[in-house]
């Protein structure tokens, strides 16, 4: 229940903020262009916003300088940890996950997330999508950021090309985790009621907007 890599995220809890600074060679082009990322998720995302996989809130701490209030979600204790650290006791991050989690205590305007949704299948991811359609009003959106492939032909490409050049754990990472295709991430919101555009902002990661109709 987008629960299973876990360890792998208590392991990282501690490294994660100097992946994202391009200190990790093999994930440099993942996290390319990280902080404009986040600026345009935290800027496309409406005034009562539910974050899932805060992580150590690098996402939370933008939503929160642009004077959202924010709703954080996240299933690990190491990287819940992390972000009380860096953002102080006065924000909300409750034990959950993108499938089970308390409700916030208000209605929310805007769900965002960045570099986790890929932890669901697609079942999975489905599921999420139908549930937030239930939470979120006409004109209520999903920002997300992650992960994902014009097609199947572009991820096969990439697995190669992370072979290639000896970026093993990359490679690996991109066969293990659901990492899925436009189309497919397309059909899963338009049959749930949103309609969906996408900006790509680096070689793997894009920015996916859905607003429930």
């Amino acid at each position: 229940m987008g629960r299973e890599f876990l360890d792998l995220f208590e392991a990282w809890a501690d490294s994660y903020d100097q992946s994202v600074e391009g200190y990790d060679q093999e994930y440099r082009e993942v996290f390319a262009n990280y902080e404009e990322i986040l600026n345009t998720v935290a800027t496309k995302a409406g005034k009562v916003v539910l974050e899932f996989g805060v992580g150590t809130g690098n996402l939370t701490k933008k939503l929160l300088e642009q004077g959202k209030k924010v709703y954080g979600i996240e299933p690990s204790g190491p990287m819940r940890k992390k972000a009380y650290e860096k953002l102080g006791e006065h924000v909300s991050i409750e034990d959950g996950d993108f499938l089970q989690f308390p409700l916030p205590q208000e209605p929310i305007d805007t769900i965002v997330s960045t570099y986790a949704f890929h932890h669901l299948t697609d079942e999975e991811k489905r599921e999420a999508i139908a549930n937030y359609g239930k939470l979120l009003a006409k004109g209520g959106k999903i920002v997300f950021a992650d992960t994902a492939f014009r097609d199947r032909q572009a991820f096969e490409r990439a697995i190669e090309e992370a072979k290639k050049r000896g970026f093993h754990n990359l490679a690996d990472d991109l066969q293990r985790e659901y990492y899925t295709t436009l189309d497919v991430l397309t059909n899963l919101f338009e049959t749930n009621g949103f309609t969906v555009t996408f900006a790509q902002h680096n070689a793997f990661v894009w920015v996916m907007e859905a607003i429930k109709q």
